[in-house]
């Protein structure tokens, strides 16, 4: 059976709702990055990380808090419009030198590009509808990521970095898509419109209400 059906029914806690320029990290999420960390051999734990370089990118390792998936900036803001759209919202999601990390539920990038597979190849008849989605990267156990500066507090001036936040973690227990509510956006996203994997030079930053989230 496809995985494509409306997600919209997926369960999500609601959140506050994110204002204009509010996508800076709490301490709730910030605890909850942190715990990524619990089975990691890394040697800086990422709270050490924030108080001698709040502004710096952090790396974190995937499988055990969450997984990730690296979708191209054009790409990935569309599967984002999507789930905002008509889905159920997103979870945490960051933008990093051209690319786009959503984040999900460990566990996904083990299932998500064996459903990607079944869409392009079983459940059309081998059409291949989903032949429009690029290849996306994703991130499971054994895998790090680099995430924006992990400081909860902001910059006394506007600082360039390769990574921010476009939906900031802001509980200690974030509500995370799964493989099939991404699969639905990717399609979706393909269906949209004929895409391009090379993104404009200047994106711009969008706002997502998370209280929308259901």
């Amino acid at each position: 059976m496809s995985s494509t059906g409306n997600p919209a029914r997926t369960v999500a806690p609601s959140a506050r709702t994110v204002a204009q320029g509010a996508l800076t990290l709490t301490s709730d999420g910030a605890a909850w990055l942190a715990s990524a960390q619990r089975h990691s051999a890394q040697r800086h734990p990422i709270l050490a990380v924030r108080n001698d370089r709040p502004i710096t990118p952090a790396v974190l390792p995937c499988g055990s808090a969450f997984d990730v998936v690296n979708a191209p900036a054009i790409f990935g803001r569309r599967m984002l419009d999507r789930l905002w759209g008509e889905g159920p919202g997103s979870g945490p999601v960051a933008a990093h030198r051209g690319r786009m990390l959503l984040f999900a539920t460990p566990g996904t990038a083990q299932r998500l590009p064996a459903l990607l597979e079944w869409e392009e190849w079983g459940s059309d008849g081998g059409a291949g509808r989903c032949r429009a989605i690029p290849p996306l990267l994703c991130h499971g156990r054994g895998d790090a990521v680099t995430i924006p500066p992990t400081s909860t507090t902001p910059a006394p001036a506007p600082i360039p970095t390769p990574a921010r936040w476009l939906v900031a973690p802001d509980t200690s227990s974030p509500w995370l898509p799964g493989p099939e509510v991404l699969l639905w956006a990717a399609v979706r996203a393909a269906r949209a419109a004929r895409i391009s994997i090379f993104p404009p030079q200047d994106q711009g930053a969008k706002v997502y209400d998370v209280s929308r989230r259901r």
